[in-house]
Order: C-alpha cells, then sequence, then structure tokens
C-alpha cells in the first residue's frame, strides 16, 4: 500500500533521493534532511499508514519490525543514549503523514 503523493512513499520507491542508513522487510531508515541533533535517522515502514498508532492496528509484524529496526541504528550509531519518538497529529508536531519514527542522539559513536 502507497500514497502516490506522499514524500516517504517517493523515497521508498526510489523516485526522491535519500540516505539510506539501513533497512528491513517492513522498514527502512534514512538521514533526516534537517536533522536536530548529531544522529537523526528517520525510520519508516514500507507500507504507507498515516502515523504510528494506524500502523500498529494494521500490521503489527512491520510494527516490530520498524521497532527493531530503529534500535539496531541506535545500537550501531549512538554511544547507548537516544531517543525513539513518534509524533501523531498535527497537535503533536507530525508534518509528514506517514508513520515514522525519529531516532536521535547527541552522542554518536566515535
Amino acid at each position: 500500500m502507497t500514497n502516490q503523493d506522499c514524500i516517504f512513499c517517493k523515497i521508498i520507491s526510489g523516485d526522491i533521493p535519500a540516505t539510506l542508513v539501513a533497512e528491513s522487510e517492513h522498514a527502512i531508515a534514512f538521514n533526516d534532511i534537517n536533522p536536530q541533533q548529531a544522529i537523526h535517522v528517520l525510520v519508516v515502514p514500507r507500507e504507507h499508514h498515516s502515523n504510528i498508532a494506524e500502523l500498529a492496528f494494521a500490521n503489527e509484524a512491520a510494527l516490530v519490525d520498524l521497532i527493531r529496526l530503529g534500535s539496531k541504528v541506535a545500537d550501531e550509531l549512538s554511544t547507548g543514549s537516544f531517543r525513539f519518538t513518534f509524533n501523531t497529529g498535527v497537535d503533536a508536531g507530525q508534518t509528514v503523514f506517514h508513520a515514522h519514527g525519529h531516532v536521535t542522539s547527541k552522542t554518536p559513536k566515535a
């Protein structure tokens, strides 16, 4: 399932370039184009779901895979201190309506 107007769907399909960090069966991870910390990676399910709650109800395997991929990215890039956050809805700060998590950290591995 994709949305032809969604920027993340276009990144997943390769129509828009991104710096890929990691990928799995159900998700991809790429560097945020406007990083807020030294590490700022977006982890996105390959299927289009408008937010993390929708993904959780629609595809449990994809949700678990996304969390695992984000955790793997955090383990590989950070010293162990990181945040893995999801914004759901405009009032929570969501600006792209394709489920995604932000892996951020001030302390990258040397």
